[in-house]
């Protein structure tokens, strides 16, 4: 079940500052530093600021990035996507759909069968075992 959706005081007081920098704020946390870039149990990775499914285990491979990838949401419609062209770049944001929590960034390199690599920080993410 999700949880209503907080004030910015809300998600200070409720999140690490960590959490708070990268999901509310759209920072990033350094390659092969995140809780999840490494991590093979099985289950489901939810929004850490709502608790929305995001990716599921079976879908998640190691991209050599140092950020957890997976080819594929659970579902479309509980992640977005718009375009990110900080820092001099152009990138596909992502988003969680029912927060607005910046989760990280999707890129046309994955592998098959989506050929996709949504590659998100871990401090985005809440990870619950099956």
């Amino acid at each position: 079940m999700r949880e209503k959706l907080k004030t910015d005081e809300e998600y200070k007081r409720d999140l690490t500052p960590e959490q708070y920098h990268v999901a509310r704020r759209k920072g990033t946390e350094p390659a092969f530093s995140g809780k999840y870039w490494d991590h093979h149990e099985d289950g489901v990775y939810n929004c850490v600021c709502c608790g929305t499914p995001l990716f599921d285990s079976e879908t998640k491979y190691d991209s050599g990035t140092g950020w957890p990838s997976f080819y594929e949401p659970i579902a479309q419609e509980n992640v977005k996507t718009e375009a990110d062209d900080s820092y001099g770049m152009h990138r596909i944001e992502v988003k969680c759909s029912t927060c607005g929590a910046h989760l990280g960034h999707v890129f046309d390199d994955g592998p098959k069968p989506t050929r996709q690599r949504f590659c998100m920080n871990s401090a985005s993410l809440d990870f619950k075992k099956k």
